[in-house]
C-alpha cells in the first residue's frame, strides 16, 4: 500500500512541529505531538522509556536547563510495513546553551488518530561515532 502524499506531509509537519513545542517550552501540548500510550525511548542516553505525556513533560522539566535550546528535525523518511505499520526516520541536532551541538536519530512509529497523525513510539539514538567504512 503507498500512503498518499497528503499523509506524508502531515506527517513531516508532526515531526517538525515536536522542536517548536519543546523549544517554547509548551509541554502540555504534547497531545498534539504523541498518542495517549506513547513510548519515548531515551535508553541510550540513561533515562530508560517513558510512557505517556506526563512522563514525557516530567522528563524535560527534570533536565531543566540541560536541555537544548533549539530542536532541528531534518532528512525526514516515511515508510509503510506491509501491515499498514508507518515509520518515519530523521536526524536531529540540538542545539545547546553553550553552542556545542548533538546529532541524534530519531526512531518513529506514527498512528493516525481521531484528530491526525500522532508519534505511537519514539526511539531516539545519539551520533556519537562518524563512520568507519
Amino acid at each position: 500500500m503507498t500512503l498518499p502524499v497528503a499523509d506524508r506531509v502531515a506527517i513531516h509537519e508532526l515531526l517538525a512541529l515536536h522542536g517548536h513545542l519543546v523549544d517554547a517550552g509548551e509541554l502540555d501540548r504534547m497531545g498534539e505531538l504523541f498518542t495517549a500510550d506513547v513510548v519515548y525511548d531515551v535508553t541510550a542516553f540513561g533515562f530508560g522509556e517513558l510512557h505517556g505525556h506526563e512522563a514525557i513533560r516530567s522528563a524535560a522539566l527534570a533536565l531543566g536547563d540541560r536541555n537544548p535550546v533549539g530542536h532541528h528535525v531534518t532528512n525526514v523518511h516515511v515508510t509503510e510495513d506491509a501491515d499498514g505499520t508507518v515509520r518515519a526516520v530523521s536526524k536531529g541536532l540540538g542545539i545547546h546553551t553553550d553552542g556545542s551541538v548533538g546529532s541524534v536519530v530519531y526512531e518513529d512509529v506514527v498512528r493516525r488518530e481521531g484528530a491526525g497523525w500522532r508519534i505511537a513510539h519514539r526511539k531516539v539514538i545519539p551520533r556519537r561515532t562518524p563512520l568507519r567504512p
